[in-house]
């Protein structure tokens, strides 16, 4: 995607989860896209964002400092289905928030092995012994990382389309955290709880104006404080709909890109999609 890119990026990966790049080379890229403020979202680990710490605690004295915000990106769902909540400005220290952070890290394996097993038998996909047990020595072990064996292997021709037409028929619902246990462990820890692209994220189905306004409300029941308003995929209409959702329900509002590092996903400091910058005053979870 083109157009002129934000100063401010509060969701993005790194190798920790999904994402390409190792902590430093995901850093080296933010600075040099010009991002003044940033948070790492892996899912479900804080591995990453404690590599990023350690880098940024030996340039304190950088002519060019950079705001670096704690960030996670839990896997939830609710009564009415899947659901994605951010968390900043934790204390990762806190009891709770470290207890529903092991439980995420554990269904994560969970949901490797049943998506191994479905692929070995919906299609008889088998991956080598090596990389099945490469995947399992990683701490967030997502789709891409499937996906990209699958292209490999020849079976699809892109990871987007592995994914869309192997991976997601597998079942793994119940491998994901209660959102109420989520956003109750963020706050518990000092943090900010948001809900993740509301309409839908990467290859997700959109939720319809009705289901997203059931599922706020809920999630609100819970405790949520924030909403993605400002995210890569959406067009300024959306994004405007969800800034007065946020105003009518005095929320945070949060925005960032989903930058993966990989084909297909977005830039970083891209906000939605018309390629518009998007001034940090604009958020207000920080």
């Amino acid at each position: 995607m083109g157009g002129i890119k934000s100063k401010v990026d509060l969701h993005m990966h790194s190798s920790a989860s999904d994402g390409r790049e190792r902590a430093d080379e995901l850093l080296a890229k933010v600075e040099a896209a010009g991002i003044e403020c940033f948070a790492l979202t892996d899912h479900d680990t804080i591995a990453g964002v404690l590599d990023i710490e350690k880098l940024l605690a030996k340039r304190q004295n950088s002519e060019n400092p950079i705001q670096f915000i704690r960030g996670i990106e839990f896997s939830c769902i609710t009564a009415l289905g899947k659901c994605h909540i951010l968390g900043y400005g934790y204390d990762y220290q806190n009891e709770d928030f470290r207890a529903v952070l092991t439980k995420g890290e554990k269904l994560r394996r969970e949901k490797l092995e049943k998506r191994l097993d479905f692929l070995r038998q919906e299609y008889g996909i088998v991956f080598e012994a090596q990389e099945v047990e490469a995947m399992r020595g990683m701490g967030s072990v997502g789709k891409p990382h499937l996906a990209e064996l699958m292209v490999k292997m020849g079976v699809a021709a892109s990871a987007s389309e592995a994914i869309r037409n192997y991976i997601n028929y597998c079942p793994t619902f119940d491998s994901r955290l209660p959102a109420e246990e989520a956003i109750r462990a963020v706050r518990s820890a000092g943090g900010i709880a948001v809900w993740a692209h509301p309409y839908g994220g990467v290859g997700e189905p959109a939720l319809t104006e009705k289901e997203l306004v059931s599922q706020l409300e809920l999630l609100r029941s819970f405790g949520l404080q924030g909403l993605e308003c400002y995210y890569s995929r959406y067009n300024m209409e959306q994004v405007g709909r969800l800034v007065v959702y946020a105003q009518r329900y005095k929320l945070c509002i949060s925005g960032g890109s989903d930058y993966h590092g990989r084909k297909n996903f977005p830039e970083l400091g891209q906000l939605n999609a018309e390629g518009i910058a998007i001034d940090r005053d604009k958020m207000s979870v920080m």
